[in-house]
């Protein structure tokens, strides 16, 4: 138990059953580790079969198997701690994880919006969650009249699924769209928000700033080591792997941990340095979370994130198994009441802190109701804390198992929610309005101006498009408009001296009254996958009615949706994919004919390095 108190986040994925048992299972001649480990896996693989092919999330799965095969269940696992123990490297792989996938610099460019909603919302949510607590057992739901349950009700409602969402981010391609953006960067806040919260756990009962401040200065202390190393020794080291391709995994795996040992290797020091009981000691999730970080920006991070991910995926299956197997057995309704009660106030959270947040601090309604309902399901570092609650006897075994309900519930919904967020904020639109959540100004524009150029749009290839001209004709940027959802880039799209207006693409009356019906050219830059409420086909005939004249480019994803493009009256149909082809064939050919570093000379010569263009999407 010392050691779980030294590690904090790390050791806390070593979920222990809340009852012991030495043997839930006849013995057998398998090794226990391994028949444990193989019963989990077989029917965690058949419940996620089962639970995919009706649309629910597989962590809902895992659970479901812990809590069969666990004492709760059949207890058909041996020895659950095999289990357990085993899970925390999965857990130390998905904040490994995380850690590369996040881009520290973005989120400091997404400017006061992220920062100042980040710093605030994790406080003021589990503010709510405690009057919520306080609420229900005020009507008689004893379950939450215990002296902590209040705080541990807010603490767990104030964190969203790092997993969850951002899986469906990128399995859906939009984890680079202003939700996407917005939404990861409150996920990084919150992940650090829940760390201060685990660290100062133990002294709930008498709070005490020496062992936070030690505490943090083991975490900077191992974030300035990790960055020296990453930017000396580690590309090194990474440059000799990468001829080994096999190898790039062992060096992965061993560079997390070494972080990791060198985090848990503070304890010493700080002993050393302060006197013993400093507990400087950073937390193996901590410390594997900065290594993430740390080698992000090296040339090989998607290499090292593809092959750590399959790794990860084994050992997160056995942490979320384990964590179902945490479950006691439920005596009564009280434990379901109050999951379905945490599951009501974290969804509820989502519209009254996050969304006004994310909006007055210069959100615009659409993305930022989006946003938050996309983050509308409870964290993984809640189920982390809770297990550590009750270890302290802060909460109550019933209440931590709520709350694991609870998880469960809006991991359900997840999908849904994620999936319909455009469809719900179009209806609650008109509320929002009345309540005086307005959209965005559309922008002063002169009625009479004319645009030779009208970008529908404003992503990747806008970006590129806005750049070239810009440094080839830059006397065409006072006759191009652009109309677009993301507020946050119209002060750079202006800037570069092009007119922006902020609009839907899916309604014609803005585009309108935006100036469409006057353009001479009206390029769609935005593919199907990313468009809300419209595509490429609806774009098009919507821009033919306003405007017989123009000449309409539109982009097609498919080869026969092109064909269709065409037909709804576009003059040109570009597909990104042929358009790469076609370039990356002349460089094939430079290549075989051995003049490729002439024509990349050539190129850089012409139109720059590409690492170096001033794009305002980077």
């Amino acid at each position: 138990m010392g050691f779980l108190r030294t590690t904090g986040l790390g050791a806390a994925a070593a979920f222990l059953p809340f009852f012991a048992s030495p043997v839930y299972a006849a013995a057998t001649d398998m090794p226990s580790l391994v028949y444990d480990i193989g019963i989990s896996l077989f029917v965690a693989s058949i419940l996620a079969i089962v639970f995919v092919r009706i649309k629910i999330p597989s962590i809902a799965a895992f659970l479901v198997c812990g809590i069969l095969i666990g004492p709760v269940g059949v207890k058909l696992i041996t020895q659950p701690e095999n289990i357990e123990t085993i899970s925390e490297l999965g857990f130390i792989l998905l904040l490994f994880m995380i850690g590369m996938e996040i881009d520290l610099r973005r989120m400091l460019r997404s400017g006061k919006m992220i920062i100042v909603s980040g710093l605030l919302q994790y406080p003021l949510t589990v503010l709510f969650g405690i009057l919520a607590a306080k609420g229900l057992a005020w009507i008689g739901l004893s379950t939450v009249g215990g002296n902590y349950d209040a705080l541990y009700f807010g603490l767990f409602i104030a964190g969203s699924s790092t997993l969850l969402v951002i899986k469906l981010f990128q399995e859906k391609y939009e984890l680079d769209t202003e939700p996407g953006r917005i939404a990861l960067g409150l996920l990084v806040f919150q992940d650090f928000w829940a760390i201060i919260v685990i660290i100062l756990q133990p002294s709930f009962a008498a709070p005490k700033i020496m062992p936070v401040l030690y505490t943090m200065l083991g975490i900077g202390l191992l974030a300035i080591v990790s960055y020296s190393l990453a930017k000396s020794l580690v590309p090194v080291v990474f440059r000799w792997l990468s001829k080994e391709p096999q190898m790039m995994l062992v060096g992965a795996l061993g560079w997390c941990f070494a972080i990791v040992f060198i985090g848990y290797g503070f304890e010493y020091v700080g002993d050393f340095v302060f006197g013993e009981g400093s507990h400087m000691s950073v937390a193996t999730g901590m410390s594997a979370l900065i290594a993430g970080l740390t080698i992000a920006t090296l040339p090989y991070s998607r290499e090292i994130v593809a092959k750590v991910g399959i790794v990860r995926d084994f050992f997160i299956t056995l942490f979320f198994v384990g964590l179902g197997m945490s479950v006691p057995p439920i005596d009564g309704i009280g434990v379901m009441l109050i999951a379905v009660a945490l599951a009501f106030f974290a969804l509820l959270s989502r519209q009254l802190i996050f969304f006004p947040l994310l909006y007055f601090t210069g959100g615009d309604q659409r993305h930022a109701e989006v946003a938050s309902i996309r983050l509308a399901q409870i964290s993984e570092f809640g189920l982390v804390i809770s297990y550590l609650g009750t270890q302290y006897g802060h909460i109550s075994g019933e209440f931590a198992s709520a709350i694991i309900f609870a998880f469960i519930i809006t991991a359900l919904l997840t999908p849904a929610l994620y999936k319909h967020a455009y469809n719900i904020h179009r209806w609650m639109a008109p509320l929002l309005q009345a309540m005086r959540f307005r959209e965005p100004d559309e922008g002063a524009l002169d009625t009479e101006q004319e645009y030779d150029l009208v970008l529908l749009g404003f992503h990747r290839v806008a970006s590129s498009l806005l750049h070239d001209i810009a440094k080839n004709k830059p006397e065409l940027l006072p006759r191009i408009l652009v109309i677009d959802f993301n507020v946050q880039l119209h002060p750079a799209i202006r800037k570069l001296g092009a007119a922006v207006r902020y609009g839907d693409l899916s309604n014609d009356e803005i585009l309108l009254h935006a100036g469409v019906g006057k353009a001479k050219v009206v390029v769609a830059t935005i593919p199907d996958d990313i468009l809300r409420g419209t595509n490429n086909k609806e774009l098009v005939k919507v821009v033919r009615r306003i405007n017989e004249k123009a000449i309409v480019i539109a982009n097609a994803e498919e080869l026969a949706s092109a064909q269709e493009v065409y037909a709804c009256g576009a003059d040109y149909v570009y597909m990104g994919r042929i358009n790469t082809a076609r370039a990356l064939e002349d460089i094939i050919t430079r290549t075989m004919e051995g003049s490729l570093e002439d024509f990349r000379r050539d190129e850089e010569e012409l139109h720059g390095r590409h690492h170096e263009r001033a794009e305002i999407l980077k």
